[in-house]
C-alpha cells in the first residue's frame, strides 16, 4: 500500500476525510491491506490506511487491559501481552494466506473492524466482547471518543462495539481499549480421526455440554487433514476432530481423562502435548488448510448441529471441503470457482437450515455480482442505511463494500 495516504493522528486525519467531502470523492480505508479483498470491489479516489498510527498507548497487566493505536501490528500487540503472559482471549483469526495476502500482517484496528474471532470464541465471546474503548473520525469529518478504560465506564449508546463488524463503512477507529486474558499455563489436544462429518459433530457438542471446560472444538475432513502438514498427526490418517483443554496443569490432566472418559462410544483419541498443541492451533487460527487460491471460500454461521446438514446441502450441488469450527457453529468451506461462486446454492443451503453466510475468496468480477455478506431483510436493511447516514452521510467511507449502495 505504498500510495496510501497515512495520517498519523486524530486531526490530520480528520482533515483529510473532510477535503475528500469537500470533493465529494470516496475513499477506501485499510490498514495493511489484508483483508483488500474481502467484499465488494470498490470505486474510490484514493486509500486512506492507519498504517502511521501505531504504538501501544496504555498497558495495565494487572487490571488486564489495553489500549493501541490501531494500526498497531496484531504481532506487536500479541508480543506485549506474551510477556506479560497474557493474551488476546478471543484468538482472532488470520485470513491472510485464506485470501492470498501475507499471514501475520494484520493491525489490531482491523481484527475489531471485522470483528474476527477464533476457536476460543466457543467459551470467551467474539471480538466485539473484549472492545471497551474506542476513538476514531467518521464520515462528517468529526472526531470521537466511545466508552472508556473499564467496562463501567460504558454509558449510552456503545458505540465502540457498534463499530465491530463494520469493515470501515461507518468511522476510522484510530485507537482501541480492550480487555485481555491471563495466557493458560498447559493446554492438550484430544484427536479423534476418521470420524464422518455428523458424527463428529455430534461428539463436539457432546463435549462442549461436559463441565470439563473444552476451550476449543473443531472437525475436518481427511483432505484438508493433509494440508495441515502438523508431525504430530502425520499418522493420524483421515478427518480429524479436535479438542482443545487448557488451564493449569493439574486441571488439565484431570479434566482430559474425564472428557476420554465421556467420549470413549467415539474411539481412542491421540493426545498432544502443550508444543504440538500450540502448533496446530496456531495453523488453524491462520487457516492454513484452506489455502488453494483456485477455489472460492465461503463462511457460515449457523447452529452447531445444524453445520453437517448445511455442508450436505451443498454438496448435493458440487464438490467441497469443509472445516468446522466453534462445534460445527461455524463452516468455512471451500467450492469450486463459478460465475457465482455457487452463491444460489449456499444460500439456499442456509436458508433452509439456518445461519448467515459471507463470501470471503472470490475473484473481483464474482464479488460484484453476487450479494458478499448475507442479505439483509428490508428492516434490518432501513436500519443500516439510518446507521450508515448517522456516521457517514455523505456516503465517502468504504462505499458498497458491504452492501451494495451503502
Amino acid at each position: 500500500m505504498k500510495d496510501a495516504l497515512k495520517p498519523a493522528t486524530d486531526w490530520e486525519l480528520a482533515s483529510m476525510i473532510a477535503g475528500f467531502a469537500a470533493r465529494n470523492q470516496p475513499v477506501e480505508i485499510a490498514g495493511y491491506g489484508t483483508k483488500k479483498r474481502v467484499g465488494r470491489p470498490m470505486q474510490t479516489a484514493a486509500t486512506i490506511s492507519t498504517q502511521s498510527m501505531r504504538g501501544i498507548t496504555l498497558y495495565e497487566p494487572t487490571e488486564l487491559v489495553m489500549s493501541a493505536r490501531t494500526g498497531t501490528p496484531l504481532a506487536q500487540v500479541e508480543a506485549e501481552l506474551a510477556a506479560n503472559s497474557q493474551m488476546l482471549a478471543f484468538e482472532p483469526i488470520d485470513l491472510g494466506i485464506a485470501v492470498g495476502a501475507a499471514p501475520g500482517m494484520q493491525s489490531i484496528g482491523g481484527i475489531f473492524a471485522a470483528n474476527l474471532s477464533g476457536a476460543r470464541r466457543v467459551v470467551a465471546g467474539a471480538a466485539r466482547d473484549h472492545l471497551i474503548g474506542a476513538k476514531g473520525v467518521n464520515g462528517r469529518s468529526e472526531i470521537f471518543k466511545s466508552g472508556g478504560r473499564v467496562v463501567k465506564n460504558v454509558t449510552g449508546y456503545d458505540v465502540a462495539r457498534g463499530l465491530c463488524g463494520s469493515w470501515g463503512t461507518l468511522a476510522v477507529m484510530t485507537e482501541v481499549t480492550f480487555k485481555v486474558l491471563p495466557w493458560p499455563e498447559a493446554a492438550t489436544t484430544l484427536v479423534y480421526a476418521g470420524l464422518p462429518d455428523d458424527i463428529a459433530v455430534e461428539l463436539l457438542c457432546t463435549a462442549m455440554g461436559t463441565p470439563y471446560e473444552v476451550s476449543a472444538s473443531g472437525h475436518m475432513r481427511e483432505a484438508l487433514a493433509r494440508r495441515l502438514d502438523i508431525a504430530a498427526l502425520a499418522g493420524a490418517g483421515g478427518a480429524l476432530t479436535m479438542l482443545r483443554i487448557e488451564n493449569f496443569s493439574k486441571s488439565v490432566a484431570y479434566r482430559k481423562e474425564r472428557i476420554k472418559d465421556a467420549l470413549k462410544a467415539y474411539g481412542d483419541p491421540i493426545e498432544l502435548e502443550y508444543a504440538d498443541t500450540l502448533e496446530l492451533w496456531n495453523a488453524l487460527r491462520q487457516l492454513k488448510m484452506l489455502s488453494d487460491q483456485s477455489t472460492c471460500l465461503w463462511r457460515v454461521s449457523t447452529s452447531p448441529r445444524n453445520g453437517p446438514a448445511v455442508v450436505a446441502a451443498i454438496e448435493r450441488h458440487m464438490q467441497i471441503e469443509a472445516y468446522y469450527d466453534w462445534s460445527g457453529g461455524l463452516v468455512w468451506i471451500e467450492v469450486p470457482a463459478s460465475a457465482d461462486a455457487g452463491a444460489s446454492d449456499v444460500r439456499r443451503a442456509v436458508a433452509v437450515n439456518g445461519g448467515h453466510a459471507t463470501l470471503i475468496r472470490a475473484e473481483p468480477q464474482v464479488r460484484a455480482s453476487v450479494e458478499v455478506f448475507q442479505p439483509q431483510s428490508p428492516v434490518l436493511e432501513r436500519l443500516t442505511r439510518g446507521i450508515k447516514a448517522a456516521f457517514d452521510p455523505p456516503g465517502l467511507l468504504n462505499p458498497g463494500r458491504m452492501y451494495a449502495g451503502i
